[in-house]
Parts: C-alpha cells; structure tokens; sequence
C-alpha cells in the first residue's frame, strides 16, 4: 500500500471510529464540553513524576512487543496480521508505517476505546469495573479474529489477555496518571504498532 492510499485509509478508519462516539457527545454532551476533550483529546495534566509515566509506557511497549513477537513466531508462523503488508519492504514503507500506527490504529482505537467507550463505562459502573470491561472488549476485538483464523483456542486466549492487559493498564494511565487525557495511551498504542511494524518490514 503506497503513502497516500495508507493516509486516505487512516482517515477513513478514524472517521468511522469517531461517528458513535461524535453523535453520543452530540445527544448528550455538547453543552458541557467540546468533542476532544470530551474523548480525552487534550493535553494531559499529569499526577505523580513525568518521568515514570514515561518510562511505564516505553516498558509496557517493549513488554508487549516482546510477548507478541513470541506468540506470533511460535503459535501463528504464517497468519496473516495488520502488519503483514509491511514484510520485508524495508526502509520504503516507514513513512506508510508511521501512518498506521500513529493515526490509522493508535488514534481510531484510542478515540473509541478509551476515550469513548471506557470513559462511557468508567462513568456508569465506577473505574475498576468500567475500565476492566473496555479491556476485556478490546482483548476480544483483537483476539477472536485470530482464534476464528487458525481454531486454536490458545492462540485466542492468549491474543484477547495480551492486548486486554495492556488496553485496562492504558485506561489506568489516562484516568488515573492523566486527567482523563487519551495522550499516554495513544502514545503506547502507537509505539507498539510502530515497532511491530517495523519488526516485519525488516
């Protein structure tokens, strides 16, 4: 895919993972606060040292790249992933892969996931319950597609726990390190894409 198909698609993606979101701040929201910050878009006002937030997101990214990378060559040797249409395509593709992951899966899935959906629950059930069951929705979106691919039920177990961990460790970081800002988050969310990509292009 050549840079401006991965741009028209990463716009397109965070669009349609806006439109919900967008028309239930419209219904319910958009005489209080304006859309982004309302979605956690804005800048974080962080609780605690800087520094250590910063090092929590370099670790867990590293941390979850290294466990991903296992499972994929060990249990998934051939499946076909988001970052295969990168393989082997070198330096060419970096530009393709910063669009990817920063806007077309780091900000699309950050929009929905925890600046919508677990701020929504967050607010409904309280954070332990709210931020647990966005993470647990996110480990499915990632995980079943690939346990319905290859009908292994460990690939499946281990692709929804993986990315749910890290999606309730995010939650934590924006709601509780961050004043409900979806910055941190995006942030993780993008570095480990970044550096899953990159681990196929080369």
């Amino acid at each position: 895919m050549n840079t401006i198909s991965m741009v028209l698609s990463a716009i397109i993606q965070v669009i349609l993972l806006s439109v919900i979101p967008f028309i239930w701040w419209f219904l319910t929201a958009r005489k209080k606060e304006h859309f982004f910050s309302w979605v956690g878009l804005k800048k974080p006002e962080i609780q605690g040292s800087r520094v250590k937030l910063i090092f929590l997101i370099l670790i867990v990214s590293i941390v979850y790249i290294v466990l991903m990378l296992i499972v994929m060559t060990q249990l998934m040797d051939g499946t076909n992933t988001a970052t295969t249409q990168f393989e082997g395509q070198g330096w060419g593709v970096v530009p393709s892969i910063l669009i990817f992951a920063i806007i077309q899966t780091g900000l699309s899935e950050e929009i929905f996931f925890r600046g919508f959906l677990g701020k929504r629950l967050i607010h409904k059930f309280g954070f332990n319950v709210g931020n647990t069951i966005q993470a647990i929705l996110f480990g499915m979106i990632h995980g079943i597609p690939f346990g319905l691919m290859t009908g292994n039920v460990l690939i499946t177990i281990l692709l929804i726990l993986l990315p749910g961990s890290i999606g309730w460790i995010q939650g934590w970081m924006n709601e509780k390190r961050s004043s409900g800002s979806i910055i941190p988050s995006w942030s993780t969310h993008a570095i480990m894409n970044i550096l899953s990509a990159l681990s196929s292009a080369f």
